[in-house]
């Protein structure tokens, strides 16, 4: 039995096909076993993360149990506790966004509104935005100095117009 040249080398071909084929299916399962470790690995993580995760919200709510509510003023009386602060925006005309700016300003409490002058009022209408005469028409020194002694302003001292 003699082959051709063309027959020995479709002979060569198939048999290196079957070896590839061959060695890529056996690996005697290490592809699998790497992808069981990798299953596991990554349900043991999603365990970790739920476990956590239970542990932060029940944190959360013991926190929320031990905490006194929060109403209307909480955030004032915050603000005022902290960094000796008062709440400039308890002065009419003084909205919460100027009070920041004003505090960049370097203006933290009631007795630095009441002692401002002419000069640093013009200067910080400027830099509030507002118009010229803003300050002094609004009386923010007068009010200023009532929240510094602790009055406190309400309707009847702004009809009267002692704020």
């Amino acid at each position: 039995m003699s082959f051709t040249p063309n027959e020995i080398a479709l002979l060569l071909v198939a048999l290196l096909l079957g070896l590839v084929l061959g060695l890529m299916m056996s690996g005697r399962g290490k592809y699998k076993r790497l992808w069981r470790d990798e299953q596991s690995a990554h349900h043991h993580a999603i365990r970790d993360r739920d476990v956590r995760l239970s542990a932060a919200n029940e944190r959360i709510a013991e926190l929320e149990r031990q905490s006194a509510p929060i109403g209307p003023g909480t955030a004032a009386a915050v603000a005022g506790g902290v960094h000796g602060r008062d709440d400039l925006s308890r002065i009419n005309g003084i909205t919460q966004t100027q009070e920041v700016t004003l505090n960049e300003a370097g203006y933290h409490r009631y007795s630095q509104i009441a002692a401002l002058n002419a000069e640093q009022e013009a200067i910080l209408e400027a830099r509030l935005g507002l118009r010229p005469g803003t300050i002094t028409q609004e009386d923010w020194r007068a009010q200023a100095n009532n929240l510094e002694r602790g009055e406190k302003p309400g309707l009847l001292s702004r009809l009267t117009g002692s704020a």
